[in-house]
């Protein structure tokens, strides 16, 4: 077939077959045509997805052959600064009877004088790209239009490794304006020059061979790393001799983030911030999570107590055996014994049976104690017997259970302010502290918004599969200046909110939440929302009465207002003074 369709190539003065050889290796559809709109060839994508064939095409005229499938609004051939623009989607239904979504992008051909002879229309099917070619020639214009209209990644480099291509898809991964790495050393974006993915790039250009479907990292211009799977061949000229290299890659933060949650493994990879403070606590996390040192977490609501006790964990020799989260504030009280160390038969009315408690379920591993500054005075003291010996009771028996594990636990309140009250044992809090780490709020490390924005949009688009929005300068400004009470945590929500109204290519103030888009007219920095300084309701009055009056302790605040304790928690969530 491609012998069939060369001479009609020459017929345009150029050579066409391996850019539609490029195309079907990508299972991308592409069709050519002359000045006349006469097609003169059209590759096996491009049959397959229109269920037509090559005798029904060649030297028909485009318009009459796909009638209803446009290439765009202004043909290339009379227009040609119209080149790259797309027409609207088209769905289309194959030979086999598949439904394909499909995008068409059109560009110019150019004969040797320069002169535009005919054009070449791509049909991009919205599926995977499966291969790549061993030999590209990187010279033309009209390619290079096309690359950068493909969503995948793409980068070209010199012999040196200069970049001197970079596609606008390679820019929405990267963050990197291409003016920003073109005649730069693709190790720029990577991290380094013995990067691995430097070095297979390089190997391809010194052996001409491809290296395909390698996982690896690349470094966006905030500093956060993105996991890709790419592609790395090497580029020759019409003679046949390497000029350059070429790499395509995906992100795969989609990936990592299901492997991710189906491990339950993390890594410094999953902790975003350059502030002095974070690379502190960044330092000493490497030091400690080798260890079997008992680790305390103290820090606001939000500010990621759960993902650093993830992290300790991943990152330490226990991390193949559970880790397993107690959260202390949201037990009941008569459950919460039983629920950590477990029970025996017959230990109470309805015990039918023996059942392990969670110091047991984390046997070999882990177990995170969140919010222990509420753990009853009575388990306390139990607790401590666990961390000296090694050892506990389970309910209603008669015999110690020995138990492996490695105690993080984590608080949103002082501990030490506790203990000096008399609500937390002074010799428990001093055997939880041999590491303590205190993680920042978010208005403490502002420096780290812009980097952390990003990460997170990029995080919450890929679940979707769409691509993220730019951010205007206005609402970025918004972002920068808002106090967040609710810390990481609330710019989660902040995000997922405006990406959720957002149905335009960039995010505006109006898309960000209303709270957050009132600016105080005297202070010129928006308005959080409520917080214990400013209650919205008589329930939270009479939550925060209780609290001062009981000192802060909200098992006695909850008897205090006749509920229970779990219903105080939750109550005290949703009114932000957590």
């Amino acid at each position: 077939m491609k012998t069939a369709r060369r001479p009609s190539h020459h017929r345009l003065g150029i050579r066409c077959d391996h850019w539609l050889d490029f195309m079907d290796e990508l299972n991308i559809g592409a069709f050519v045509a002359d000045s006349r709109r006469r097609i003169t060839a059209i590759n096996l994508s491009a049959q397959a997805l229109l269920g037509l064939r090559e005798p029904e095409v060649i030297n028909q005229d485009c318009r009459e052959v796909f009638t209803g499938v446009p290439c765009t609004v202004s043909c290339v051939i009379h227009h040609p600064d119209t080149a790259g623009g797309q027409a609207p989607d088209l769905e289309v239904t194959d030979e086999e009877n598949q439904r394909h979504l499909i995008t068409r992008m059109a560009t110019p051909i150019y004969n040797s004088q320069g002169d535009i002879s005919g054009c070449m229309t791509i049909l991009q099917d919205h599926s995977p790209i499966t291969q790549l070619i061993d030999r590209l020639h990187y010279e033309e214009r009209s390619l290079k239009i096309i690359l950068n209209n493909l969503d995948v990644g793409i980068f070209t480099v010199n012999r040196g490794g200069l970049i001197n291509f970079f596609n606008r898809a390679a820019e929405t991964i990267s963050g990197y304006d291409r003016h920003q790495v073109l005649g730069q050393s693709c190790a720029m974006i990577f991290s380094g020059e013995r990067s691995p993915d430097v070095c297979l790039l390089k190997e391809s250009i010194a052996s001409g061979e491809t290296r395909s479907s390698r996982q690896g990292r690349m470094t966006d211009k905030d500093g956060v790393t993105i996991p890709i799977r790419a592609n790395y061949m090497a580029l020759k000229n019409e003679k046949n001799v390497i000029v350059g290299g070429l790499a395509t890659f995906h992100d795969m933060t989609l990936a990592h983030q299901l492997n991710r949650a189906i491990s339950d493994r993390y890594t410094f990879q999953d902790m975003i911030g350059k502030d002095p403070a974070m690379r502190k606590i960044f330092e000493m996390v490497s030091v400690v999570a080798p260890s079997d040192a008992t680790v305390l977490v103290e820090g606001a609501t939000g500010t990621g107590k759960d993902l650093l006790a993830k992290v300790i964990h991943s990152s330490s020799p226990r991390a193949t055996k559970p880790l397993v989260k107690v959260n202390c504030a949201a037990i009941p009280e008569n459950l919460i014994e039983s629920e950590i160390f477990g029970y025996v038969k017959g230990a109470f009315t309805g015990a039918e049976r023996d059942k392990p408690g969670r110091f047991s379920d984390a046997e070999g591993g882990t177990i995170f104690l969140d919010e222990i500054g509420d753990l009853p005075l009575p388990l306390q003291a139990k607790l401590l017997r666990v961390l000296e010996d090694r050892e506990f009771y389970p309910l209603g028996s008669r015999r110690t259970r020995k138990v492996d594990v490695r105690i993080i636990s984590a608080t949103n309140r002082q501990l030490k302010d506790l203990v000096d009250r008399r609500l937390f044992r002074e010799d428990l809090f001093y055997r939880l502290n041999v590491v303590r780490i205190e993680l920042p709020l978010l208005r403490e490390r502002r420096g780290d918004l812009p980097l952390l924005i990003r990460h997170i949009a990029r995080s919450l688009c890929a679940a979707k599969a769409v691509t993220p929005p730019a951010i205007s300068e206005t609402a970025m400004q918004i972002l920068l200046n808002y106090n967040y009470p609710g810390n990481v945590r609330e710019l989660e929500n902040i995000l997922e909110h405006a990406l959720i109204i957002c149905r335009e290519a960039i995010i505006q103030p109006d898309h960000l939440p209303d709270y957050v888009r009132h600016v105080q007219k005297n202070g010129g920095s928006p308005k959080p929302a409520a917080t214990p300084a400013e209650p919205h309701s008589r329930e939270c009055q009479r939550i925060l009465a209780a609290l001062e009056k009981t000192g802060g302790h909200r098992h006695k605040a909850a008897q205090e207002l006749g509920v229970e304790r779990t219903t105080l928690w939750r109550k005290m969530k949703k009114y932000g003074i957590l």
